[in-house]
């Protein structure tokens, strides 16, 4: 019989360092509070570096350990910069987290301009590819990493008004299992998380007024929009000794709107 111990350490991420874009809010910032509760030294970043020190500072001050990095994900400078620093600061990278999106459009594809579909599929898509592709090579020397991109539910779906975040979403599904495929021999996992509606600043038009967020809370199974602490669990799980043998996959944690076939 396995030694109880290893079941009690399943979820330790002590000695690990986890990189997360986007992380100074939503569900960026549970995942990488999450982190570091459980042990890992984190890299807060995202574009505002007073934010990024925000969140820096409060996990020191719950006793994790943490430095701040700000990045842009459209710049590719900027990425560059964020693998160089965390290397250089904290030895090397042992989790990517892709959490950071944008989505300039809401209306159909047909209406889209050029440059906004240009900004969401190079932030969204192109550039989380370009991340991995800086980080995966050295976590591949030492034969172990994983990588978890932030999807959403929106990839397996079409919206008259989403499209192409949508369009994004589904492509990074598609970035991780190729990944996995390419980099499974070095025992590098790539993962991708799915939500539904949170809880956060994007979807705040669902929430913030008690009577929207009772209508929108309606047509899921479970009766309530996500917290970002929802997500923040698949993300250790993906991440610790527990996710070692998940590779390839889309975790939908969505409240179980998709079953339903109902809402966004």
């Amino acid at each position: 019989m396995t030694d109880t111990a290893d079941y009690k350490n399943l979820f330790d991420l002590s000695g690990r360092t986890a990189v997360v874009t986007g992380s100074t809010k939503g569900i960026g910032r549970a995942i990488v509070e999450a982190y570091a509760a459980f042990g890992a030294r984190v890299a807060v970043s995202s574009r505002k570096p007073d934010k990024c020190d925000e969140v820096r500072d409060a996990i020191i001050a719950s006793g994790g350990e943490a430095i701040s990095i700000p990045c842009n994900m459209s710049r590719m400078e900027d990425i560059d910069a964020l693998v160089a620093t965390v290397t250089k600061e904290l030895g090397r990278i042992d989790i990517l987290v892709c959490n950071a999106a944008v989505n300039p459009h809401f209306g159909p594809l047909a209406q889209i301009p050029e440059e906004a579909f240009d900004k969401v599929l190079d932030t969204n898509v192109k550039n989380n590819l370009w991340l991995c592709n800086k980080v995966i090579p050295q976590m591949a020397a030492r034969r172990d990493g994983a990588v978890v991109i932030v999807s959403s539910v929106g990839g397996f779906k079409g919206h008259p008004n989403l499209g192409t975040y949508n369009i994004s979403k589904a492509a990074d599904m598609a970035i991780a299992r190729n990944l996995a495929v390419e980099w499974g021999p070095s025992n590098i996992r790539v993962n991708c998380i799915c939500p539904a509606v949170v809880k956060t600043d994007m979807a705040r038009a669902l929430w913030e007024d008690p009577e929207v967020q009772r209508a929108a809370s309606e047509i899921y199974p479970l009766r309530r929009l996500g917290e970002p602490v929802d997500i923040a669990g698949m993300a250790v799980y993906l991440a610790s000794r527990a996710g070692a043998w998940t590779t390839g996959q889309s975790f939908i944690i969505d409240g179980g709107i998709l079953i339903t076939g109902a809402g966004a």
